[in-house]
């Protein structure tokens, strides 16, 4: 048995890390104010082209989450961090699965009542 125990959470081999100084909390704040002044920017201008406006956005917001995710809740792809990244994939895939199972629902839903629509022109 070794002179030193282990942390909890920390895998054997695994030299336990300091969390994140303020200096990483205010670089991951000055990259999420950049992101979100490109955000407002692409929106509110022509300096885009209109219709990959959308697609720059979803990009912007992506890349955001992804600065949230490292600067701020402190997710790794070090060995001590595997419960907290299949933790991660976990809830966006029981996310995803939640929207695109709603999403063919509703498209069932419209094909299996399309009368709905004509009665609901019919009263304009």
């Amino acid at each position: 048995m070794s002179e030193y125990p282990i942390p909890q959470g920390l895998a054997p081999g695994v030299i336990a890390r300091r969390h994140a100084t303020w200096r990483s909390y205010l670089l991951g704040f000055v990259a999420a104010l950049v992101l979100t002044i490109a955000s407002f920017a692409a929106a509110s201008t022509n300096i885009v082209y209109g219709p990959s406006v959308p697609l720059l956005l979803g990009v912007l917001a992506i890349a955001q989450m992804g600065i949230h995710l490292i600067f701020f809740l402190h997710i790794s792809s070090a060995p001590d961090q595997t419960n907290n990244v299949l933790a991660l994939a976990f809830g966006v895939f029981v996310v995803g699965l939640t929207v695109f199972g709603s999403m063919i629902i509703m498209a069932n839903l419209s094909h299996m009542m399309p009368t709905i629509g004509r009665l609901l022109e019919m009263q304009r």
